[in-house]
């Protein structure tokens, strides 16, 4: 069994005292032990990381992403979630399997070298014919070597059935139930130290009919399967539903039977008290998207209230044509940012933005006894961040550094030990080829919409 021993760092466990000088053991992929001081004495074979000037933290999870979108960036740089979306279905309806699998490549790398170490995609577009899109992401987790959660997404309400996006990018309801419970079959691994795992995600109320809601939850239920939606992003969908269905967002997802400890759900900005009482009373989770959010006018998450309350609160980069390189980490500063300009420097530390970004997170993925935190038995996903540079070594408390300053360079990532970055480069891709598997992807997408004439 392979042995690594973390020395000398400032560890940061989320869950228990932080240390100031201290270990950490690994054996296999699993957190054997920490603590402080040097390491107890062990097999002389172990390999020894030194620590030294570094903040050791859980790997940071990402509960919200559309990685396909990494080829669509820069678009409707000033239109509002309605009008970005209405700009960019057509576009979208020209992906291909390559398409996706250069731009999941160039964004999961960009997420690692942003100390992620898991993360999940909502990916709702599958136009006809363009190959197996949800497997060319998944091979792109597996190259890149973060653990990875596709959410295989899904539309049936298109503008002729009083939905949003054109026809053209919908499907029918019986394909969609049967792609997804292949999809689960093929790819979801319950296990301990999985590395894919599959959630089941209906777009949003604008997309998705209520049948295709209510059978996507029966699918998921009876599979033990996660689901995952867009819920409450902006007014406009506040009034698409008082509209459509006569309620608002949250009302209309319980009477849907969509609300629970295994639904997360994306963005929630606009939260009645009521509403937030109903996530907090069901287990409901939510994956704030701060930048997003704020790129797209889309407003502020309630965030304070929600933790006051027991609400589960991830993070989340959404898209990158909504955020266009969008770190991870950079989310910690966004989100505690965003709550102190609305609500005061006491609205959300830095320690509690770092919560939601790794604890947080992993509730939301239903992985909370694997990730999230420096404990042993946990998997060994954790980012030793360099926290000693000639201007942030004058910040002495290295949370403060991490969350309230410029994103640092990650001297190492590991995810079950297995380093992905080391000295802020990637280790199991070349980075040089990832990006321009994204440039390239960007450039495919674009030919195919002019030649399909979108």
């Amino acid at each position: 069994m392979n042995e690594i021993i973390i020395e000398n760092a400032y560890i940061a466990p989320v869950a228990g005292p932080e240390i100031e000088s201290g270990y950490i053991r690994i054996e296999g992929d699993r957190i054997a032990a920490l603590g402080p001081g040097p390491a107890p004495g062990g097999p002389g074979g172990a390999t020894r990381i030194d620590g030294t000037g570094c903040l050791a933290t859980p790997g940071l999870v990402n509960t919200h992403h559309h990685l396909y979108q990494w080829a669509s960036q820069g678009l409707a740089q000033d239109a509002t979630l309605f009008e970005w979306l209405v700009a960019l279905y057509r576009v979208w309806a020209a992906m291909d399997a390559d398409v996706v699998k250069g731009a999941a490549t160039a964004g999961l790398g960009w997420l690692a070298l942003s100390g992620c170490t898991t993360s999940s995609d909502h990916h709702y577009v599958f136009p006809q014919g363009r190959g197996d899109l949800l497997a060319a992401s998944i091979e792109a987790a597996r190259e890149v070597g973060i653990r990875f959660h596709p959410a295989r997404g899904s539309m049936d309400r298109g503008e002729s059935r009083g939905g949003l996006p054109p026809d053209v990018v919908v499907e029918r309801l019986d394909d969609i139930l049967a792609a997804t419970a292949a999809a689960i079959e093929a790819h979801h691994d319950p296990s301990f130290s999985s590395m894919v795992r599959v959630a089941v995600a209906p777009c949003s109320p604008f997309t998705a009919s209520a049948e295709l809601m209510t059978e996507s939850a029966a699918l998921a239920r009876a599979a033990g399967v996660r689901l995952h939606t867009h819920v409450a992003e902006t007014l406009d969908e506040d009034e698409h539903c008082m509209e459509q269905f006569g309620m608002r967002p949250v009302d209309y997802m319980e009477k849907l039977g969509w609300l629970g400890p295994d639904v997360w759900f994306a963005h929630t900005v606009h939260l009645r008290d009521a509403d937030i009482g109903k996530l907090a009373a069901t287990g409901t989770g939510s994956a704030h998207c701060p930048s997003s959010n704020g790129r797209l006018g889309a407003g502020i998450a309630r965030v304070p209230e929600m933790l006051r309350r027991g609400v589960n609160v991830g993070l989340g980069v959404d898209g990158s044509a909504s955020s266009e390189l969008t770190l991870l980490a950079g989310e910690m500063r966004q989100a505690l940012l965003f709550q102190r300009a609305r609500h005061g420097p006491d609205a959300l530390t830095a320690r509690q933005a770092l919560e939601l970004a790794t604890l947080g997170g992993a509730r939301n993925l239903g992985r909370e006894d694997e990730l999230g935190t420096l404990e042993p038995g946990k998997l060994a996903d954790l980012v030793l961040w360099r926290v000693d540079g000639p201007f942030t070594a004058a910040v002495t408390d290295p949370v403060c550094a991490l969350v309230l300053g410029p994103v640092p360079t990650p001297a190492r990532v590991l995810v079950g030990g297995r380093s992905v970055v080391v000295d802020g480069e990637l280790r199991t891709v070349s980075q040089d080829a990832a990006g321009r598997a994204g440039a390239d992807a960007r450039r495919r997408l674009m030919r195919l919409a002019e030649d399909t004439g979108r």
